[in-house]
Order: structure tokens, then C-alpha cells, then sequence
């Protein structure tokens, strides 16, 4: 990389531009992740992935016992990737996440 691009500033137009759009788009793709993650569809095919999972490991030799313990710990990384978009969704609604954007704009002008 070279010296110019290193050490490039945004101007505060752009940067207001960049969070605008940000505050626009992160309520939408929250609410998409949380459709996507808490759907039938979703729960069907988690389930699937856990028993073929559960099923290779099997069929690789693994004890009963290790073949459970590894196939919770992969469904329990599914269920905290939901518990954090559920919890990002509880806590920030729409206006929320506009206001929280709109303000760091304001805080970026007022820095130039």
C-alpha cells in the first residue's frame, strides 16, 4: 500500500455519507438475520446439519458420549449466533439505530 492511501482521510461529508447509509441499511439487515435465524426452515435444516453431524461422528468411530458432546457444542454455536442477533434486536429498534448514527454523524462534523 502506498503512502497516500495509508494515510488517506475521509472528509466529514464522507464520513456523514458512509454512517447515513449505515443508519439506513443495519435496522434492515437486523431484521433480515433475525427472519433468516428464527425461521422453520432454519430450525429444520439446523437440525438436519446436527443429526448428519451426529451421524459422521458415529460412523467415524467416536464414542456415544463424544459424538453427543461434540454435536452440542455445534448446535450451541448456532444458538448463540441467534441469542446475539435476538439480543441486538431487543435492544435496538429502528429509531434507535438511526439516532445512535445520526448522533456519531454530528459528533464526526463537529470534530472537522
Amino acid at each position: 500500500m502506498d503512502d497516500e492511501k495509508k494515510h488517506r482521510h475521509d472528509s466529514p461529508e464522507e464520513v456523514a455519507e458512509i454512517l447515513s447509509v449505515v443508519s439506513e441499511k443495519v435496522p434492515g439487515l437486523i431484521k433480515g438475520l433475525v427472519s433468516a435465524v428464527f425461521s422453520e426452515d432454519t430450525a429444520r435444516n439446523m437440525a438436519k446439519a446436527a443429526a448428519t453431524y451426529y451421524k459422521e461422528l458415529k460412523a467415524g468411530g467416536f464414542p456415544d458420549d463424544l459424538a453427543l458432546r461434540m454435536t452440542q457444542e455445534y448446535v450451541s454455536v448456532f444458538t448463540k449466533i441467534g441469542d446475539v442477533i435476538k439480543a441486538a434486536r431487543e435492544s435496538e429498534n429502528d429509531e434507535d439505530v438511526s439516532k445512535a448514527v445520526k448522533e456519531k454523524i454530528k459528533r464526526e462534523l463537529e470534530k472537522e
